[in-house]
């Protein structure tokens, strides 16, 4: 018999939930919903589990991330029990049940400790410029070498494990057998839905969005391999002085929809941001607008009297590497791909 916690709605509105007892199980959210079918039930059966409280139901349930929240399902009900919103919720919530260290959750439900997270980050970075003596060139090399290390260990200790758990959640813990070949010829599905995710084109009217979506997924990587691997900052190649530039201004036009969304709040998935959603996007856009004006200055001869600007940069990067990515949603984007990769093997 599946274990029932009477107080998990109250938990779940830690991570944003709204009255999602006012669900009297109508069905119109699945109707309108154009990712359900006759197997697939969206969100319905996750609004019951969280009414009562089916914790490992829930855990053990690919659906929350096979939701991309176009918001018919909470346009079209007469409850305005918001169950978009308890989708986005829920994916919040299991976020912090894959992570090994539990920061996820720490975060998630205190600003003043997120808060108090970005201004150690930013202390580290004065201390660490401090010693070098505020060096800008030694300031930089090591600073390249800080964002090699951080998306080593970040990938190597928190994210691999949380996505090994996430697996045992969802495959080994419900006994799910899966044979060996199903794992090689589903993998495609998750390089596909990594660089796409494609599967968002079957919610109405969803197409903009997924383009957004898509170009700043390949604008964020981009600006990855140009800063990271190809150390763009110290690079003189023509090339990738332009990539660099091209991928910096991708993401800062996106990044500035995507806040204009948040503040106008006229579509339902923008009607309700939480901390970690603002976060998102802000510190992306400050990565890309940073990135951007500190190469204009290397290039222009004024970065060596404006080194404030260098460690302003170093700042945004080491609490995007440090926090937002192994903690935040940025983690949405990895766990909703192998939710897919999942969803593939288990079919």
């Amino acid at each position: 018999m599946a274990a029932i916690n009477p107080e998990f709605g109250k938990e779940l509105k830690n991570y944003g939930a709204f009255d999602f007892n006012a669900c009297y199980n109508c069905g119109n959210c699945t109707a309108v919903c154009s990712l359900s079918t006759e197997e697939d039930s969206f969100p319905r059966e996750m609004v019951r589990f969280s009414v009562l409280g089916l914790e490992d139901d829930i855990r053990s349930s690919l659906k929350p991330w096979l939701c991309y929240y176009c918001g018919e399902c909470s346009t079209h009900c007469p409850q305005e029990a918001n169950p978009g919103e308890l989708m986005m919720s829920l994916r919040r919530w299991l976020t912090t049940e894959y992570d090994w260290t539990k920061l996820s959750g720490l975060l998630y439900r205190s600003l003043p400790l997120t808060i108090i997270g970005f201004i150690i980050a930013a202390i580290g970075v004065l201390i660490f410029s401090a010693l070098e003596k505020f060096n800008l060139q030694s300031i930089m090399h090591k600073g390249h070498i800080f964002e090699i290390i951080a998306i080593a260990a970040v990938f190597g200790f928190i994210l691999l494990p949380n996505i090994i758990r996430m697996w045992w959640l969802i495959i080994l813990k419900p006994k799910i057998k899966v044979p060996v070949i199903k794992y090689l010829t589903g993998f495609g599905d998750l390089i596909v839905h990594m660089f796409t995710q494609k599967r968002s084109l079957g919610c109405d009217d969803n197409q903009l969005r997924w383009f957004e979506h898509f170009i700043i997924v390949i604008g964020y990587l981009g600006l990855l391999f140009t800063t990271v691997f190809l150390d763009w900052f110290s690079n003189d190649s023509l090339f990738v002085i332009v990539l660099g530039y091209a991928m910096s201004i991708i993401i800062f036009i996106v990044t500035i929809d995507f806040m204009s969304d948040r503040i106008k709040k006229q579509k339902e998935m923008s009607k309700f941001s939480q901390p970690s959603d603002w976060m998102f996007v802000v510190w992306l856009f400050l990565m890309g607008l940073t990135a951007f004006i500190v190469r204009l200055f290397i290039d222009t001869g004024l970065i060596e009297k404006n080194i404030w600007l260098y460690l302003f940069h170093l700042t945004i990067l080491v609490q995007w590497a440090l926090i937002i990515v192994p903690f935040g949603k940025w983690t949405h984007f990895l766990y909703r791909s192998f939710a897919m990769y999942f969803a593939k093997i288990k079919s």
